[in-house]
């Protein structure tokens, strides 16, 4: 089948690839010239395990085709993807702009029968205005009807999520639509969700704020287990052994973070707020998430007794583990704070460092390791899970630091083990 995907972002191209790497023909549309000449040498514009492989292969293959032009791309497909950004705007709002944008320019292509699919997240009602711009735009004669088709991908385990999700979302009117999108699915493991277009596009919303205040309810739990002597992560153990809940999610931390949580979260506040209901509990969620990051600093700042002068080592800068996504790092506000209060800062990430240098303060060192990062610190905070953090040889580590002070912000460690060893420890939720 031939399709269009409008966007290369995480969801557009890693969409692009696996439908392509399906034996389907896919045509990625974008809007610089610069990158979409890189992606036609195979040169990714993120990082993604597994992903430049899949793309430099069906490039090679012939299924996988990069332009800036709708009209090379839209014309003869019988799907096209929206895969555009939906940022915050700062009242919460999803921007739409782009994914009506985008339909203007794929309404004026149309050419044979073709179903248009959101799959962006977007809010309840935003399909239908997508409709309004196709009928405007779009030659007379031409044939087309809308989807919503929401992505659940994870970064840095994309490519498995999309050929192996729980559940493939499809709301549609029409049943041609419909049976063209599960015919693409087929190869596709999963649930199928056909519904009405409102109930898919309410479903990421759903999804995503759900699991964000799972995590706020962890972090809620650190907070309260700091004042009591309690372990927190012996307590959500305890509690996730009950199969009705499951430990899934309830980690504590310094806040989640990504392209995600944080928006979806805001955007579907402000879409209650627009229906007229105030969606308190999800105010709560957004506002213990900034509390955990606060919490931290502070908690860091006062066991050092001040950080001003002091030199202290982050490791970790993505929001999560095996990307390179800074978007609503907790990294950001740590490390802004920590200047602010006079802290000397060195940092390392695996793969990170390169999109960090964009939106960190400039007069912050980078590491070539995380041993060379802790090299002469006062103390070192760990602020995203990657493996080979968990694997450090702590021993090594404490004989090159200054002092030994380990502030673990996603409670990868042993507390006992670590502090045998020599290290003040201070956890979340642990100490």
């Amino acid at each position: 089948m031939r399709i269009a995907v409008i966007g290369h972002g995480y969801v557009g191209l890693v969409s692009a690839a696996v439908f392509a790497d399906l034996g389907n023909n896919v045509w990625v549309v974008g809007r610089t010239k610069e990158k979409i000449e890189k992606l036609k040498k195979g040169i990714m514009p993120f990082f993604e395990p597994g992903l430049a492989e899949m793309v430099k292969r069906n490039i090679a293959a012939g299924r996988l085709h990069f332009t800036l032009e709708y009209k090379e791309a839209v014309p003869s497909s019988k799907i096209v993807f929206i895969c555009v950004g939906t940022p915050p705007k700062t009242n919460g709002e999803a921007d739409l702009s782009s994914v009506f944008a985008a339909s203007r320019e794929i309404a004026k292509s149309l050419g044979g029968y073709t179903v248009v699919v959101t799959k962006s997240t977007v809010p309840v009602g935003t399909n239908r205005e997508v409709a309004k711009i196709l009928e405007k735009f779009a030659p007379q004669k031409s044939n087309y009807d809308i989807a919503s088709c929401p992505e659940f991908l994870r970064e840095g385990t994309a490519l498995q999520d999309t050929l192996n999700p729980d559940r493939i979302v499809i709301g549609a009117d029409s049943r041609k639509a419909k049976d063209l999108l599960l015919d693409l699915h087929k190869p596709i493991d999963g649930e199928r969700i056909v519904n009405s277009i409102e109930s898919a596009e309410m479903i990421k919303y759903a999804s995503n704020s759900l699991l964000s205040t799972k995590i706020s309810f962890a972090n809620a739990m650190a907070f309260i287990c700091d004042h009591v002597g309690a372990d927190v992560e012996v307590v959500l153990t305890g509690v996730g052994l009950d199969k009705r809940l499951g430990r899934s999610f309830l980690y504590p931390g310094v806040g989640f973070g990504g392209s995600c949580f944080p928006k979806d979260v805001k955007a579907l506040i402000a879409i209650s707020q627009n229906k007229g209901y105030d969606f308190e509990l999800l105010r709560a969620v957004y506002k213990v998430n900034q509390e955990a990051k606060k919490r931290f600093i502070e908690k860091v700042i006062k066991t050092l007794k001040g950080v001003k002068g002091k030199t202290i080592a982050v490791l970790g800068l993505a929001f999560k583990p095996n990307t390179d996504d800074m978007r609503e790092a907790p990294s950001i506000d740590v490390i802004k704070k920590l200047k602010q209060e006079g802290a000397n800062i060195k940092t390392f990430d695996p793969v990170a460092m390169d999109k960090a240098r964009e939106v960190l303060p400039e007069d912050i060192t980078y590491a070539k390791s995380a041993m060379d990062a802790v090299s002469g610190t006062d103390a070192v905070l760990v602020l995203t899970e990657w493996n080979e953090f968990k694997q450090l040889d702590l021993s090594a580590l404490k004989s090159v630091m200054r002092r030994a002070y380990l502030f673990d912000g996603r409670n990868i460690y042993d507390p006992q083990k670590v502090k045998s060893l020599g290290f003040t420890y201070k956890g979340v939720g642990r100490e």
